[in-house]
């Protein structure tokens, strides 16, 4: 949409709210660095501090952000990094194979089934406020790629459960709130539960700036493009591989002999300078892993 057309239905996030409710039940890009992906700096002391403002769709595009999954890790034959398919809709080889062991019942298949899961990632635009770790990065746009703790705190600003509160659409550039993001390492996992929306007020109250923002925003269409995912067929003869199922081939997509890449390169946690700590699973994860898998056991 225009930037015209985008002011005039900023009070209208009803699809939004929709589309948030579509994405919280369970469902059955890949470069190395991306200068255009922020990333939170964490200190000495396992902590970091940031000010973001998440921004509206882009043009040509309806929603602010885009889900997507991936799968990563290491098999007797080396390791296993891919977008999985069902991010677009699609049946996935390594979730078939997840869905089989969890059938089996046995707590060390199902065990495997989720260090093999699929990886929950959100990507959206957004304008660093203030960032103190790189204050280079102040006053512009980035895309930024993040899990479900800090997509649930989207949803509870869009989504109140309390009469007193007023919906607020955290994407728009004059109604929207700044997110103040709150890192902290706790018994070794990184944590986000103190991360907070600040009062709802306008980016600029200059429409020639937000307007310029608005044009300095990424596509987020390259991250769901069918292009930009393996065919059935070639992610299952790596999954075979990976498996040792099959030999590798002199053309294997990862070198085995070589040591394996920190973490998926498009979706992987952030690189900070310190030294990263994970984001925690939630128990709500393990539920929709435990209903997903379940469903695909059923289906075998």
């Amino acid at each position: 949409m225009s930037f015209a057309t985008l002011k005039k239905n900023r009070n209208n996030f009803t699809r939004l709210a929709e589309e948030l409710e579509k994405t919280q039940s369970p469902q059955s890009n890949s470069s190395s660095q991306d200068d255009r992906m922020w990333k939170p700096t964490i200190d000495k002391t396992g902590n970091s501090y940031a000010v973001i403002r998440f921004l509206p769709p882009t043009e040509g595009e309806d929603l602010p952000w885009v889900r997507v999954f991936n799968h990563g890790f290491k098999g007797p034959g080396g390791w296993l990094i891919d977008n999985c398919p069902t991010t677009i809709g699609k049946p996935c080889p390594v979730c078939e194979s997840n869905g089989e062991l969890w059938g089996t019942g046995s707590q060390d298949n199902q065990n495997l089934a989720r260090d093999r899961k699929r990886k929950l990632k959100y990507i959206a635009n957004i304008y660093v406020v203030k960032d103190p770790a790189n204050s280079d990065n102040d006053g512009k746009v980035f895309l930024y790629s993040f899990g479900k703790k800090i997509f649930d705190k989207l949803n509870d600003i869009m989504r109140p459960q309390f009469e007193d509160e007023e919906p607020i659409n955290p994407f728009d550039f004059w109604n929207g709130a700044n997110f103040k993001l709150k890192y902290r390492t706790v018994d070794g996992y990184g944590n986000y539960d103190k991360s907070e929306f600040d009062k709802t007020s306008a980016l600029s109250d200059d429409d020639s700036v937000l307007e310029g923002i608005y044009g300095q925003q990424h596509s987020l269409e390259e991250f769901v493009n069918p292009n930009n995912f393996k065919t059935y067929e070639q992610l299952k003869e790596r999954l075979d591989r990976v498996l040792g199922v099959t030999a590798p081939s002199t053309n294997a997509d990862y070198d085995v002999r070589e040591a394996p890449p920190a973490a998926p390169p498009a979706f992987s946690k952030p690189s900070f300078k310190e030294s990263p700590t994970p984001e925690p699973v939630s128990s709500n994860d393990d539920e929709d892993d435990l209903s997903y898998f379940s469903r695909l056991a059923e289906e075998t």
